[in-house]
């Protein structure tokens, strides 16, 4: 019989002043511990990078930054006359 190794892998990581503070706060907030914390947000990055991506995703930097065209192009009907005929 083929057994798998169940062995645990360990793995180091530097974190910055910022995420060091994060990580803090989340164990004492959730009362997990750090090896837990950093496994639920493996899973979390996994799901997030299996799900399809929206148009806001796809558009990244540029959106916002045209300065030309309507102010109200979201909001005014006007300017959907005659799309998608």
């Amino acid at each position: 019989m083929n057994r798998m190794n169940h062995r645990k892998a360990y793995i180091h990581a530097r974190l910055g002043k910022e995420e060091r503070v994060l990580l803090e706060q989340l164990k004492q907030a959730t009362g997990r511990s750090e090896s837990e914390i950093v496994r639920r947000g493996l899973r979390l990055v996994a799901e997030a990078e299996g799900r399809r991506r929206s148009a806001l995703d796809l558009a990244g930097a540029s959106v916002g930054r045209f300065k030309k065209g309507p102010a109200d192009l979201s909001t005014n009907k006007r300017h959907l006359e005659g799309f998608g005929e």
